[in-house]
């Protein structure tokens, strides 16, 4: 990969009109959607459990809960933080990192990291701000925290390292920006001692030490005339399983890299926003017409698909037990079985939306509600 110098003028204004872009864009889609389908009465074929409950401010967008262990750190959108034992539901520590969020959260159990919506990578240290530094571009992925450091990957294509006890910037590395750019959540991982980014439609494997370029795997490749058409990201959660990593092209395709050779497996053709989960057999998504598919880890050939939840606003599913765990925007959380997609059970937390995708601590799956309500459940 060839790395381009730093030029915060001019990638920052780039990535601020594609936002506008793609704002608009998702604005004129959204009319006329169709209308959800019904929902059978609940089956009650499992049990589920509520364990816990704590309140955090409001949560407007989707900002990812991070898991360390059987601490799980989560985010308002004003920028409270907090960390929760999820064995007994309790706050170990809450913080604020003085702003209103774009991106969070990011830990590992001990330094946590998230991203303000005035361009500051904020680290936090059992409850405490530690530093803050400014960003030249803003930030829409939670930054990854490993190794003592914290990684930040920001909208105009640049990656960066800061240490984690200093906030002194170790290195930073761009490629060349696209027009547009998403205002979604990316892909930014440790993998043994690479670290994996989204860039485009690409896993990059990075050396963490000095961010120079491993490898690069293509899971989606920009088609068409113009900057709209030829848009191509990598968003949301991915699967891991041993070295393979497997990700979703935001309305494109789901694709397999085994990290190891940086070698794409498969691609196949998908069409959904939010990211993937998956165990050693299958991998599993929702699509954008509320489809919930699996494909086969192995080969990607697709091994079943459900639409009882067709035309529902979806988070990406969290694999746990036999069961897929799926968040809606009315509030309803769903378990699926994940040998056929046949329905389980739902709850609802607290009835207002649920756009974070739920998470696993331990023996606990937490969901975070656009209330501020995280709660905790144990599924039987």
């Amino acid at each position: 990969m060839n790395f381009k110098r730093f030029k915060p003028e001019s990638t920052a204004l780039r990535a601020g009109s594609a936002l506008v872009l793609v704002a608009l864009l998702a604005a004129c889609s959204g009319s006329g959607k169709p209308k959800p389908a019904e929902l059978p009465a609940n089956p009650s074929l499992m049990g589920v459990r509520q364990a816990w409950n704590v309140r955090i401010p409001g949560v407007e967008f989707p900002l990812t809960a991070d898991v360390s262990g059987d601490i799980v750190t989560v985010a308002g959108s004003d920028g409270t933080v907090v960390a929760i034992d999820a064995r007994a539901g309790r706050e170990t520590w809450r913080a604020s990192a003085g702003a209103p969020l774009a991106a969070g959260v990011g830990s590992d159990g001990s330094l946590t990291a998230v991203v303000t919506t005035n361009n500051e990578v904020v680290a936090i240290e059992n409850g405490k701000v530690l530093w803050k530094q400014r960003l030249s571009a803003q930030a829409f992925t939670a930054p990854l925290v490993a190794g003592r450091r914290v990684f930040v990957q920001t909208a105009d294509r640049s990656v960066s390292a800061w240490d984690g006890q200093s906030g002194r910037r170790l290195w930073q590395q761009q490629r060349p920006g696209e027009n547009l750019v998403l205002r979604k959540s990316g892909v930014l991982i440790a993998v043994g001692d690479t670290l994996v980014a989204g860039l485009g439609g690409r896993l990059v494997g990075m050396n963490p030490g000095n961010g120079s370029s491993r490898w690069e795997a293509p899971i989606a490749a920009p088609r068409g005339t113009n900057d709209v058409e030829r848009l191509v990201d990598l968003t949301g959660s991915v699967s891991r399983y041993g070295d393979t990593v497997c990700a979703r092209a935001y309305y494109a395709s789901v694709g397999c890299v085994d990290t190891l050779r940086g070698q794409l497996l498969w691609s196949k053709p998908a069409s959904g926003a939010d990211g993937v989960s998956g165990d050693e057999r299958f991998l599993y998504g929702t699509e954008s017409d509320g489809s919930v598919t699996a494909w086969r880890r192995a080969d990607g050939e697709r091994a079943w698909q459900m639409s009882r939840l067709k035309n529902r606003d979806l988070t990406a599913p969290l694999a746990v037990g036999r069961s897929l765990i799926i968040g809606e925007s009315t509030g309803t959380l769903h378990f699926v079985s994940r040998e056929d997609g046949a329905l389980l059970n739902r709850v609802t937390p607290d009835g207002s939306a649920i756009t974070v995708t739920p998470v696993l601590a331990g023996n606990t799956v937490v969901v975070v509600t656009a209330k501020g309500g995280v709660f905790g459940y144990r599924p039987e």
